[in-house]
């Protein structure tokens, strides 16, 4: 069994009577996550996509979470306003069923990183940017398990990922030069 920690979990919380379908939130998301950052903007590198019905004033931001390596059971059907969405489209996962939250250069899933490579950001840049406020940044402290096996399955599925579209050697091989590095 694991040993318990103290961990701050960073979320996003979305309210999306205010959200206005704007999309600054996945325009800039694409923007910072781009080579070199600020560069150029591709709606498929953001890691928020914004489920837009404008006709009905519906949009419901929802920002990228963990991979889910196999397809979901969960067909299900939501009914907003008089309009059917499937449940697919306010899933967080990338998956194998659909193209969502996935680097549109390698195909390997993407979730939130928070803009945590920027140091000197206090909150995610699609926050800063909601000028209405449906996005809010929250930290809170919780009590975690540390799970070295889920940590060793992320890497494997990345590994796995980049083998299938890359080969297994060149894989070893980029390896094999990084720890010569060190």
């Amino acid at each position: 069994m694991g040993e318990k920690k103290k961990k701050i979990v960073k979320t996003i919380k979305v309210d999306v009577d205010k959200c206005n379908g704007c999309r600054a939130c996945e325009l800039i998301c694409s923007a910072f996550h781009a080579e070199p950052k600020y560069s150029s903007n591709n709606p498929a590198r953001s890691r928020v996509r914004v489920v837009r019905h404008p006709l009905r004033d519906i949009y419901v931001p929802v920002y990228a979470g963990d991979y889910a390596p196999a397809e979901c059971m969960g067909r299900d059907q939501y009914t907003i306003d008089g309009k059917e969405y499937e449940e697919c489209a306010f899933c967080r996962a990338s998956c194998p069923s659909r193209d969502a939250f996935k680097e549109p250069d390698s195909g390997l899933p993407v979730k939130c990183d928070m803009c945590e490579s920027d140091p000197e950001l206090e909150e995610p840049m699609c926050v800063q940017w909601c000028l209405n406020d449906a996005l809010i940044y929250e930290e809170r402290e919780e009590e975690v398990e540390e799970d070295a096996v889920a940590q060793q399955e992320e890497v494997e599925v990345g590994l796995e990922a980049l083998a299938n579209k890359y080969g297994l050697q060149n894989i070893m091989d980029a390896v094999a030069r990084l720890s010569k590095k060190d």
